[in-house]
């Protein structure tokens, strides 16, 4: 028959090899700057997870009464980039010893939490904490929760893309850019040349 193939088909055959993690860890636009620089990531999309179906707005979160907790939506390619692997650089990239509070950040909307999309990306989350726990790789235990996967809600525009679009905002200089300074030190084999767009 032969032909040419057909591009649809293609797309949708692209698509279905992708896969999501969502985390939390803190202020999203600390993670998403992180995560979006990631080869095999297409998309990182900063939100709201963990509280009432109702979709929040960041005012509402901020308040720590809504349940959600800040977090990133990552679209991903197993095939370039593994879940574990993005558990990895999740683990190295925010303190998951403290309690609701990353740095200046408190309240439950900062808590360090996974959000497994299936029961494979749970026991592979189970699997990650435990080796670190055994390997003493924090000083204090691992308080990480891994939590239901609950409706992700994007954030509003403006936090989209926040530290691309405002590096050299103070607080972007003093919390965000240290990040990606020691990701492109410690972990530049996991990189791609440009950051992943929304």
């Amino acid at each position: 028959m032969g032909g040419e193939a057909d591009p649809d088909l293609e797309d949708d055959m692209e698509h279905e090899t992708r896969e999501t993690a969502t985390l939390a860890g803190g202020c999203f636009w600390c993670l998403e700057a992180v995560f979006e620089r990631l080869r095999g990531v297409d998309r990182v999309v900063s939100g709201y997870t963990g509280g009432g179906a109702r979709k929040p707005t960041y005012e509402e979160v901020c308040t720590g009464s809504t349940g959600h907790a800040e977090a990133i939506q990552v679209t991903f390619d197993p095939r370039v980039v593994t879940y574990r692997e993005l558990l990895g650089v999740f683990f190295a990239y925010h303190d998951p010893t403290t309690v609701d509070r990353q740095g200046p950040d408190a309240g439950p909307q900062y808590r360090s939490a996974i959000f497994p999309a299936d029961a494979g990306q749970e026991r592979l989350a189970r699997e990650v904490i435990e080796s670190l726990t055994r390997e003493h790789v924090f000083s204090s235990p691992i308080v990480t929760r891994i939590e239901r996967a609950a409706p992700f809600f994007a954030g509003e525009d403006h936090h989209q893309g926040y530290f691309r679009r405002n590096s050299e905002q103070p607080y972007c200089r003093a919390m965000i850019a240290p990040k990606v300074a020691k990701l492109r030190a410690h972990h530049a084999g996991l990189l791609r040349e440009e950051p992943a767009g929304r």
